[in-house]
């Protein structure tokens, strides 16, 4: 397993990490465990959980599980979006933040959280006020590392500007959706990390399971899917499709797998620190550990834009080059 440093901070995550959203819904404290042991064989040792994840049972679940092994492991979670009714409840006040990262501390078992994460962008609260809240929080010792989800370029611009001006802390990371469908980021975010020194850490980062091949042209989707129904239905079209059979081939003609290309077009991505990624049962850890390892040309860049008919975001013009190797 390759590490990485998280942006320019000294925190070092797994190239690899795993997305803990089903723990708590679509898996239980036992198989939390089994995945979670899996992945420490594996040598993954960043774990991103949110405290709405199972409204607060992956976190509750991950507690005892990660207990053994917390100074081996990176814990990641987040706040701010709704943990019940009224404005109390969420949000990025100084209010909300104290008494949420409190929780998250309770519910994880730990002294302390790695990397807090604002999950989404709070309009009602000046960024100053939350960040001020978040430093209080670091210099209280109850989080390492702070960072963003969900924001927009101008917001991680913003959050910058105020912390070097206020002399506070200083997001380390970003978490958007990219991947080889979804590259919106290139034209801000992305550059906005390589600027401000972010660690990006992509989620979705096989487009929902469309990347994985399991969902085929005129076929249903499978029942219980993501994608089986709701605006991801979206994505099942004609063109989705033929990509999808391209790069398939591509992969395919490489000796590697469609999971192995999707892990590794992000992993090569400058910005990039850790792919996140779901899983379910010990034996789709393995696969993700190993999916990350091929380490694409510029050459094989250049038709993988081609196949995707990508047209370079107004970046000045470019697609971010590949990670040096």
């Amino acid at each position: 397993m390759e590490y990485r440093n998280l942006g320019r901070s000294g925190l070092q995550v797994s190239v690899v990490g795993l997305g803990c959203n089903n723990f708590g819904g679509r898996v239980d404290a036992a198989g939390t465990k089994a995945v979670v042991d899996q992945c420490i064989e594996e040598g993954i040792t960043f774990f991103d959980t949110a405290d709405v994840y199972g409204s607060g049972l992956s976190e509750e679940y991950l507690g005892p599980a990660l207990k053994p092994h917390r100074h081996d492991i990176v814990i990641a979670t987040k706040a701010s979006a709704p943990m019940g009714e009224g404005p109390y409840w969420r949000g990025t006040s100084r209010k909300y933040l104290i008494e949420a990262v409190d929780a998250c501390l309770r519910r994880l078992d730990t002294d302390y959280i790695d990397l807090f994460q604002i999950h989404t962008p709070d309009a009602n609260t000046p960024v100053e006020e939350t960040l001020r809240a978040l430093d209080d929080l670091v210099r209280a010792g109850k989080i390492r590392y702070i960072g963003n989800s969900n924001f927009f370029g101008w917001q991680i611009v913003e959050a910058e500007w105020t912390a070097r001006t206020e002399h506070l802390t200083r997001f380390v990371s970003a978490q958007n959706e990219y991947n080889l469908l979804h590259r919106d980021i290139e034209a801000e975010i992305g550059p906005a990390c390589e600027a401000y020194g972010l660690g990006l850490l992509p989620f979705f980062p096989l487009a929902s399971g469309f990347l994985t091949g399991k969902y085929r042209p005129n076929q249903s989707a499978p029942e219980g899917t993501r994608l089986s129904g709701g605006p991801g239905a979206r994505t099942l079209n004609e063109g989705n499709f033929d990509k999808l059979m391209k790069l398939e081939k591509f992969a395919e003609d490489r000796g590697h797998t469609m999971i192995e290309l999707a892990f590794s077009w992000l992993a090569s991505r400058p910005f990039v620190a850790s792919v996140i990624a779901g899983a379910t049962k010990p034996e789709q850890v393995t696969a993700n550990a190993k999916s990350a390892n091929w380490k694409l040309t510029a050459e094989e860049y250049a038709e993988i834009d081609e196949i995707m008919e990508h047209v370079p975001a107004a970046q000045g013009g470019r697609t971010p080059a590949p990670r040096r190797q």
